[in-house]
This record gives structure tokens, C-alpha cells and sequence, in this order.
């Protein structure tokens, strides 16, 4: 088959990288920030994409960042691959501190309490909530009886906190990297210029010199 891997990874090891890819973080982060600069299009509209991208970050639908991103992209009329690109700004790393910042503004909003000690149960209410979808499939199936009583605490307290709370930091951290972003990419895309300007200005005047030789010649 086109393009699949001679050597195929074992699942350890894809796991593994996810969290730590090769060659580092660093690495990674300078891999997509060349590929947001050299993205085509208005630097405004990169921007726009970086924007979504980064706030999609702070919503709690992390099965589904790629498609919010490429909604929110669409709405702000950014540029779609840098929404996606922009989306590894959540990443093992940043996921615990963006979890805590979003859990704690939402239990404030709603007038509730999040308290530090509440992040060694978060593990526990997520594999709650998971233990009981896979339950109350299988009771589609069987005689047994649905219960949502995990779901209900998963989204009481982690779930909508989470959603509510994300609002406000994820606006500001996307709206801090839109205003960093556009400077760069704007002074990335004329350098670019000048030096392909520099380039067809080299070879017009190579090829104007080989013309002038030719005439001199006949």
C-alpha cells in the first residue's frame, strides 16, 4: 500500500510518543510553528485560525478538537490547516494546567467550589463516566438496567464547570496569541517576498546578460 510504514510501531510505542514525541516537545512546537509560516494567505486570516485552534484548547470535547477547530475556523473565516495546526497548543503538557484554570473559573461562574484536592478524583470520575457508557450499552443488549448516575457527576462536576470555565481563559490565551502570531507571520511572509523578488530579479538579470553576450557575439 501507498504510503504505510515499512515498520510498523507497536502500540507502547505510539502511546509513548504521543505524550513524549520524537525528538521532543521543542521539536514539535518548532515543526508547527514553521508550518503556520509558511501557510498561504493574508496573515490576518492565519491568525484567525491560530485563534480557534488555541481556544478549542479549552473546551472539554477533546475527541473532537479537530472538528470544533475547523467550526470555529469557518465561522471566523480563518485559515483551516492553521485552526489544526494550532490545536497542538493543548497537548499532554499544557492539558492539566488548562484543565485546572478551566475547572476552577467554572466552578467559580456557577457558584460552586473546585478544590485542589479534586484533581486526584478527576481520574475517578472520568473512568465513572466511561464505565457507565460502556454499562449502559450493553444493557441495549441484555436484561440489565441503564445507569447514569456516573454520567450525571461527570457532568455536574467536571463536564459543564469545565465547558463554562474554559470560555474566558480560552478567549484570552487565543486572543494573546493571535496578536503575537500576525506581527511574526506578516514579518515572515515579506522577508519570503523579498527574497523570491531578490531571486527572479537575479536570474532576469542573468538571463539579460547571456542575451547581451549572444547579441554581442552575432
Amino acid at each position: 500500500m501507498v504510503f504505510k510504514r515499512r515498520d510498523r510501531r507497536p502500540f507502547l510505542r505510539i502511546l509513548g510518543e504521543f505524550f513524549y514525541p520524537r525528538g521532543g516537545w521543542g521539536r514539535a512546537a518548532r515543526y508547527v510553528q514553521h508550518r503556520l509560516r509558511r501557510l498561504p494567505g493574508s496573515p490576518e486570516t492565519i491568525g484567525r485560525g491560530i485563534w480557534a485552534g488555541v481556544f478549542t484548547t479549552f473546551t472539554p470535547f477533546y475527541t473532537m478538537h479537530f472538528v470544533v477547530a475547523a467550526l470555529l475556523s469557518r465561522i471566523l473565516g480563518g485559515n483551516l490547516l492553521a485552526a489544526l495546526l494550532a490545536t497542538f497548543f493543548g497537548n499532554p503538557l499544557t492539558y492539566l494546567p488548562i484543565g485546572i484554570v478551566s475547572l476552577k473559573t467554572g466552578h467559580f461562574l456557577l457558584g460552586t467550589e473546585f478544590e485542589e484536592g479534586d484533581t486526584q478524583s478527576l481520574g475517578g470520575k472520568f473512568a465513572n463516566a466511561g464505565a457507565d457508557l460502556w454499562h449502559n450499552f450493553w444493557t441495549l443488549f441484555t436484561d440489565d438496567v441503564a445507569d447514569w448516575h456516573g454520567l450525571r457527576v461527570f457532568y455536574d462536576e467536571v463536564f459543564f464547570p469545565y465547558m463554562v470555565g474554559g470560555i474566558l481563559p480560552g478567549i484570552i490565551a487565543a486572543t494573546v496569541m493571535y496578536y503575537i502570531s500576525v506581527p511574526l507571520i506578516r514579518a515572515y511572509q515579506k522577508r519570503r517576498s523579498a527574497k523570491f523578488a531578490a531571486r527572479i530579479a537575479k536570474a532576469r538579470a542573468m538571463a539579460e546578460e547571456q542575451a547581451a553576450h549572444v547579441h554581442a557575439d552575432n
